[in-house]
């Protein structure tokens, strides 16, 4: 009995000494995962933490990530290193080359030219004026890519500002359609009460029914509409689909010139649309200057350097062999008659014509467009005074309902429908203080002013 004893004795220790090893473990390994060891775990916080945007980090968040403004400056980089290869038409060129060839009779090379061992040949235009018209020309097309440059970043702008403005406002109709459909309850079981009670015909509470699915229908069209928005401004800042974001109620400013005769001077100085017909007029100019141009001479250095063998023969046509040669010089080249000049010259004056023509009407059209969007924009303006008196004369109702309702004389029923048409005039204020930010903002883009607002 004595060694049985011993040996159960010795079992549960070894039983307690595993237990106590396998708890260790554990622990370890918990210690571990918290240190870092287990990345999916740890990054489950972060990544589930709102990120909250002013207005004007979204903006540069958005302009940092735009895949479009990227392409811009890329065909920008582009235009630029297409205008420096016209303009190294007039940059020295050195060329050298060897090469071996047999000849029978006088010394040739195919193509013309006399056989060498070694030849250096130099090259530079002096004073080419067409050459150089489509130089400027394509100076100017990369200046008309830099002004795309800004035109792309106005777009990325205003899309940008117009979905954070869309999603706080959708968020704050939001909140207010949640107390609405509990409102909208509340005066459906009130309703339903007093028809149980006799005091209510039943389609008092079909109408009660009635509003309570129209407010649930409202609820879901928003949450639809939140979800698009808030989708397209993480799209804008370059986030994951599922990151959550937190915006801040905001107003946009006004333009910097209330009267409508200076925002037109302003668009008509600072609007993309008319900057770049203004740079095709441009383009349109150098090239006419160019070909106009191709009646005068045009002048370039030439220099050439061979070094000759006697294998080809000269010493059988020529009366001396020289092995080294050079020559350098002045090619001067004297239009006498260029058909192609005067067509030229007619084409690229009637494309100044139609450019000119097209600025013209790009100036009416943009001081049009001012002027109909800062009337637009006021009246959006007094639309948005209306819904804000409106949403007073609601509050004050209410406050009226709720005297009268602990006054004993008005019904919850009435105290709740005082809430919901509130709520209603919340929802119309905020749609007209969006409509009105809307048409702001579609005035700054107008006269050119977005970057300088939000940047």
């Amino acid at each position: 009995m004595r060694e049985e004893s011993s040996y159960q004795g010795r079992r549960e220790r070894k039983m307690r000494g595993w237990a106590a090893a396998r708890i260790q473990a554990v622990l370890w390994a918990l210690l571990v995962c918290a240190g870092g060891a287990c990345p999916g775990m740890a990054q489950t916080g972060p990544q589930d933490s709102p990120l909250r945007f002013t207005l004007k980090q979204a903006v540069a968040a958005s302009l940092q990530k735009s895949r479009e403004l990227s392409l811009a400056r890329l065909q920008y980089e582009t235009s630029r290193e297409q205008a420096g290869l016209r303009r190294a038409e007039f940059l020295p060129n050195l060329y050298t080359g060897s090469g071996v060839a047999y000849t029978s009779g006088f010394p040739l090379l195919a193509g013309g030219g006399a056989p060498a061992l070694f030849s250096l040949s130099y090259n530079q235009q002096l004073f080419d004026l067409p050459s150089r018209g489509e130089v400027h020309a394509e100076e100017q097309k990369a200046e008309q890519q830099r002004l795309s440059i800004d035109a792309v970043r106005d777009g990325v702008i205003e899309r940008t500002v117009s979905a954070y403005l869309e999603v706080s406002k959708v968020r704050r109709q939001l909140e207010l359609m949640r107390r609405e459909r509990e409102s909208a309850q509340k005066i459906q079981d009130y309703m339903r009460e007093r028809m149980q009670a006799g005091y209510e015909l039943p389609i008092e509470v079909t109408k009660a029914q009635l509003t309570a699915a129209q407010v649930e229908r409202r609820l879901v069209q928003l949450e639809d509409q939140e979800e698009t928005a808030t989708d397209q401004l993480r799209f804008l800042l370059g986030l994951e689909p599922d990151q959550p974001i937190e915006v801040v109620s905001e107003d946009i400013p006004k333009a910097a010139d209330e009267t409508i005769n200076n925002l037109v001077d302003e668009a008509l100085r600072n609007n993309s649309e008319v900057k770049q017909a203004e740079s095709e007029r441009a383009i349109s100019e150098a090239r006419l200057k160019g070909e106009r141009g191709g009646y005068w001479p045009t002048i370039g250095l030439i220099g050439q350097y061979n070094l000759l063998a006697k294998f080809n023969n000269y010493d059988q046509f020529f009366n001396k062999f020289q092995r080294n040669n050079f020559i350098a010089g002045i090619d001067i080249k004297i239009p006498i008659f260029a058909s192609r000049t005067g067509a030229s010259v007619a084409f690229a004056r009637a494309d100044l014509t139609a450019a000119t023509m097209q600025v013209e009407n790009k100036r009416a059209q943009i001081s049009l467009d001012v002027r109909h969007k800062a009337r637009g924009a006021r009246e959006m303006d007094m639309g948005r005074e209306v819904a804000r008196l409106e949403l007073e004369l609601a509050q004050q109702n209410l406050q009226v309902l709720q005297s009268q309702y602990q006054q004993g004389r008005a019904s919850i029923r009435d105290l709740e429908a005082g809430q919901l048409d509130e709520n209603e005039k919340w929802l119309a204020f905020l749609d007209a203080d969006f409509a009105r930010q809307q048409a702001q903002l579609d005035l700054l883009r107008t006269t050119g002013q977005l970057a300088q607002v939000f940047q």
